[in-house]
């Protein structure tokens, strides 16, 4: 997007301004979209590509459209951003806080991303791209996952009450995962690993469960 010089310096001069964005100091030198992002929570279609956000407060951040394709977002703060064609191929969320996040317009890309550790409970991961992401120890108790999940790791998950109607778990590793009251009809476990996984109370209608190991109708 750039950064207007004339609107930034309006926004930092004419006195003082009060921010909460979970940063001390403000790295002026961190890249003019990295900069405008932390000032105004908004940044819609710019490269954020490989930056660095870890522990950062980004709660209700306007993303949308933006690349964040390797950028470290460990520990971030994210609840109700809008991540809407947000590219997160391959990026770093371990640890963060994204509860109740929606993925507006269902093609955001997740591919290969480390969720392992988030908190995603009652997130809205409709049509999100989560081939190979790992989402081990995940807390995705509520969550709306009718997704591409193939080949994710979701060992020792927490998904109480999820939604996975149609979602593709094909050889997904779902090792130790709670799915106990999930939502399971026309899910695709081909190939998965449900070894060890709760299943109490699930619904399995018409589940495709050829090649999968622990899963059993």
């Amino acid at each position: 997007m750039g950064v207007k010089l004339g609107k930034l310096w309006k926004l930092l001069s004419g006195g003082w301004i009060i921010f909460w964005l979970g940063w001390t100091v403000i790295q002026m030198n961190g890249g003019g979209e990295t900069l405008w992002l932390r000032i105004t929570q908004k940044c819609t279609n710019c490269d954020l590509s490989s930056a660095n956000f870890n522990g950062a407060y980004l709660i209700n951040a306007d993303l949308s459209g933006s690349s964040l394709r390797g950028a470290n977002l460990s520990g971030a703060f994210l609840t109700n951003a809008n991540l809407s064609r947000t590219d997160l191929s391959d990026a770093n969320l371990s640890r963060a806080d994204l509860a109740y996040l929606t993925f507006f317009g269902k093609s955001a890309n997740l591919s290969g991303a480390n969720l392992s550790r988030t908190n995603l409970s009652g997130a809205n991961l409709s049509g999100v791209n989560l081939s190979r992401a790992r989402l081990n120890h995940a807390r995705l108790g509520g969550a709306k996952l009718d997704a591409n999940l193939d080949s994710a790791d979701l060992s020792s998950a927490d998904l109480r009450g999820a939604d996975l109607r149609g979602a593709n778990l094909k050889g997904a590793n779902l090792k130790d995962a709670n799915l106990s009251g999930a939502d399971l009809r026309r899910a695709n476990f081909k190939d998965s690993n449900l070894s060890g996984a709760n299943l109490t109370g699930t619904d399995l209608t018409d589940t495709y469960i050829q090649g999968a190991i622990g899963l059993k109708k």
